[in-house]
């Protein structure tokens, strides 16, 4: 029987790690912290089933809990044209926030698939069953999102989006 330590210990080591994936997604520090929170408030109930291998279960409640939020959210999203302070930075921050900000004008699906492919290192396989769909659906929106961020980012689009993880 799994115990509240276990799952105490999961959310210990894998917190940030889950963090980073949702603001990936999310591309906003506190929805990415909501998004987690929601994510792991619905895996408690489903510990016991899962503290052998939990990481897959929660990497698929937060992708499915953010298709859900954005769902519910979409209407409600304003464009505005004043641009927040931009924070004096490094080079290497600023090309890391230019391509998290690149990352936020793709599709909510294209997105999702991008940072579990190429900043989580998923497989096509694994990342069609996070985000419930095919493994073509997979490949196409991977393309496409590669594609676009190519349009928006030039030469600047890093080798690996790895870069977006440190």
């Amino acid at each position: 029987m799994a115990s509240p330590e276990s799952f105490e210990e999961f959310v210990a080591a894998r917190y940030r790690a889950l963090v980073r994936t949702a603001y990936l997604i999310t591309g906003n520090h506190e929805d990415a912290e909501d998004l987690v929170q929601t994510a792991l408030a619905r895996c408690v109930g489903a510990w016991p089933r899962i503290h052998g291998n939990p990481e897959p279960y929660v990497r698929r409640v937060l992708v499915r809990e953010n298709v859900t939020r954005w769902r519910r959210r979409r209407w409600r999203e304003t464009s505005t044209c004043l641009l927040p302070e931009q924070v004096a930075a490094t080079p290497d921050l600023d090309s890391r926030m230019e391509l998290a900000a690149a990352l936020r004008r793709l599709a909510p699906r294209q997105r999702t698939a991008v940072v579990l492919r190429h900043v989580e290192g998923l497989t096509e396989r694994e990342t069609a069953h996070l985000m419930g769909c095919s493994v073509g659906t997979v490949k196409s929106q991977v393309h496409t999102g590669l594609a676009r961020l190519r349009d928006l980012l030039g030469d600047g689009l890093p080798a690996s989006a790895g870069a977006l993880a440190q």
